[in-house]
């Protein structure tokens, strides 16, 4: 796992979106690019900067496929606080992703049995896509990845799961009032976001330290889903000072970032 530790919102931003481009460029190579797409205030800056590179250039995203983490169940897609609509004023807008590439999770239907069925049928849709090349992640203060909460198996498919009373609170902001926020939603399982090539979780402030340090020297558990992150072969987490102050190895992290040069191979 690599932990890059940013000093100020942009530095996080900027380090976050390049390691997404470096990911896209190394497991994405003759292909065109499928991104796992996360909602939420961590990633906004993030998006931000992707746009800045397809308008110098570095990047494209006008053929790009993209797939949502998760929806809500019982908001229609054209609701405002539908990840569906997040995504496409969040990301769709912002790098130029076509919104017929991006695909959510269905989340209105006529029977839970239907449900259940495209949630099976959208990890199809992954597979069929060849696969997502960089996940976006954020984590939840209860170390939720995606609506994966506590408890949840860590070998989990997508499929329908209940929010925690935590989550409900933390995004009633979005809604008028807890009682307007859903209590269900269909959400990609924590094994499915393991089969994306690279995993880049972005964390700000004090609210996510404790989630950050279970979740990257913690032990591997269930109750924090994101520690599944130290399962994965290429698994980036882009940190401010705030969010990374519950690690204990800082330093290390930081020597780490720096790489190996030559002169590192002829200490003797």
């Amino acid at each position: 796992m690599l932990v890059l530790i940013g000093s100020s919102p942009q530095e996080v931003a900027r380090l976050a979106a390049d390691q997404v481009l470096a990911g896209l460029k190394f497991h994405g190579a003759g292909s065109e690019p499928v991104l796992g797409l996360a909602t939420g205030s961590s990633p906004l800056g993030l998006y931000r900067e992707l746009a800045v590179a397809v308008s110098e250039g570095r990047a494209d995203f006008s053929r790009a496929q993209g797939f949502a983490l998760d929806e809500y169940i019982g908001i229609p897609d054209t609701h405002a606080q539908s990840y569906r609509q997040t995504l496409i004023n969040e990301v769709c807008s912002v790098i130029g992703l076509p919104r017929e590439g991006l695909h959510v999770p269905l989340g209105v239907a006529e029977s839970v049995a239907a449900l259940e069925k495209a949630a099976a049928a959208y990890d199809e849709s992954i597979r069929q896509a060849g696969g997502v090349q960089v996940q976006i992640l954020g984590i939840g203060a209860n170390g939720h990845l995606g609506f994966n909460e506590p408890g949840s198996s860590l070998r989990s498919r997508t499929r329908i799961k209940r929010l925690a009373a935590q989550t409900r609170e933390d995004n009633a902001r979005f809604f008028e009032g807890i009682d307007a926020v859903p209590t269900h939603c269909v959400t990609q399982g924590l094994g499915t976001v393991l089969e994306a090539k690279r995993l880049v979780l972005v964390a700000t402030g004090p609210g996510k330290a404790q989630a950050i340090a279970a979740a990257v020297e913690g032990p591997l558990s269930a109750s924090c889903p994101g520690s599944v992150l130290q399962l994965h072969e290429d698994a980036v987490v882009v940190l401010d000072e705030a969010a990374a102050a519950g690690l204990t190895q800082v330093q290390y992290y930081n020597d780490s970032a720096a790489g190996i040069s030559d002169a590192d191979l002829h200490l003797g």
